[in-house]
């Protein structure tokens, strides 16, 4: 039994160290899929602490940086005056951030190494765009302040969670997301924790040009949502409405698709209704910035997400389509136009471009749902909000120590 034993360990000694060989090459390797993290550590970052005192929190992978764009400009901004360092699982995720805003990012491929690099730190505040599980592995940490920025407010019903009770606070564009949450959280005192900053999301977009189509065609942009992993959630229109839509509308206007950047990962038909819509349209808009999208077009048709109320500033109509899944009770949804999958579409398009009877109603609730969207406001907000929440864990972690230190 004791021969048997010494040479089986060396066998199984040369084994685990191929296989961990083998993983560490696929995970370097072009053959690792996107939505996988490849866990490859920042190594030269072991050891040491951080020096900013404010952290964003990002474990999801390529296929999620769409929800992380859109805070460039405030991170950066943010950075400037209180540096910030971006924590990833994803050394691919860090890269692409690294480049395109120049801000710190690290990986972090396990659970240890955040917890032994923060223990040497003086991180105060910890920054979440979404609510990845994964996120929990931070959270736990109690010398921080957790906030929840959300990746676009919306009125679907993904965005009221119970989720928001695992941070310290949420910080929201306008009123009407402290009513949804306020209404939908049981046993949750949203107006405590949650902070009102506007959309610095708005605030980074660069100038752009309309560019209007050449045989002078009003322009109709289509930009639904995806199906979504919860079918409750579900508002996407493109088995319902898309390729009719597009076809009801070819030749009379100039189509614009966007499609959104996870459609058909659920659901094979969902992907062949995206394809079926790419090859109707007469421009699919997948490399340009959303304010090109919208400045190019004179009329919107969106589902229940975010888009409707990133468009909202624009003052130009819009239509949202029926979706087969209720959807929270929203002082802007009593106002858009609902577009069933029988309508007449053109009918309809036209009436609202030559009338645009909802013009005045959307008009009036720019603010209830984004604060004031003078550009620059909001991340000036943003800012402020992440001062505040610092100085309030200083004033925290300060009575925290004393009390241990007086004792009972």
């Amino acid at each position: 039994m004791a021969s048997r034993s010494s040479g089986t360990g060396p066998r199984v000694g040369l084994v685990q160290r191929l296989r961990v060989w083998a993983i560490g090459r696929l995970r370097r390797s072009r053959f690792l899929p996107a939505g996988m993290p490849d866990k490859l550590t920042d190594e030269s970052r072991l050891g040491r602490g951080f020096e900013q005192q404010i952290m964003l929190y990002f474990p999801t992978t390529l296929d999620s940086v769409y929800q992380l764009r859109p805070w460039f400009h405030a991170l950066t901004a943010l950075d400037r005056v209180h540096p910030v360092v971006c924590v990833f699982k994803d050394s691919r995720t860090a890269r692409v951030v690294r480049d395109e805003t120049g801000l710190d990012c690290v990986t972090l491929a396990r659970y240890g190494q955040l917890d032994e690099i923060l223990s040497m730190s003086d991180v105060k505040l910890a920054l979440y765009v979404n609510h990845d599980p994964i996120n929990f592995e931070s959270l736990r940490f109690t010398s921080l302040v957790h906030v929840y920025l959300g990746h676009g407010d919306s009125d679907k019903g993904v965005s009221v969670s119970n989720q928001v009770k695992a941070y310290d606070f949420c910080f929201l564009a306008g009123q009407a997301a402290l009513e949804r949450t306020a209404t939908a959280v049981m046993l949750y005192d949203a107006p405590a924790h949650s902070v009102l900053i506007g959309q610095p999301q708005l605030d980074g977009a660069a100038p752009v040009k309309p560019s209007p189509d050449p045989d002078g065609r009003p322009t109709v942009l289509y930009a639904p949502t995806w199906e979504a992993s919860q079918p409750s959630v579900s508002y996407g229109s493109l088995e319902t409405h898309g390729a009719a839509l597009v076809r009801a509308l070819s030749g009379t206007y100039r189509v614009v698709y966007r499609p959104h950047p996870l459609n058909g990962v659920i659901r094979p038909s969902y992907a062949a209704a995206d394809a079926a819509v790419r090859e109707l349209a007469d421009r699919v808009d997948t490399d340009v910035p959303l304010e090109q999208s919208f400045a190019d077009a004179d009329l919107l048709v969106t589902d229940v997400s975010a888009v409707t109320l990133n468009w909202l500033p624009t003052g130009k109509p819009m239509l949202v389509t029926t979706p087969t899944v209720p959807y929270p009770p929203s002082a802007l949804m009593d106002v858009l136009p609902l577009v069933a999958p029988h309508d007449d579409f053109a009918a309809l398009v036209a009436e609202h471009l030559r009338t645009d009877p909802t013009a005045v109603a959307r008009t009036a609730l720019v603010e209830h749902y984004l604060g004031d969207p003078t550009p620059g406001v909001a991340t000036a907000r943003f800012i402020a909000a992440c001062e505040d929440a610092m100085a309030l864990r200083d004033r925290e972690w300060a009575a925290r120590r004393l009390a241990g230190a007086t004792g009972p």
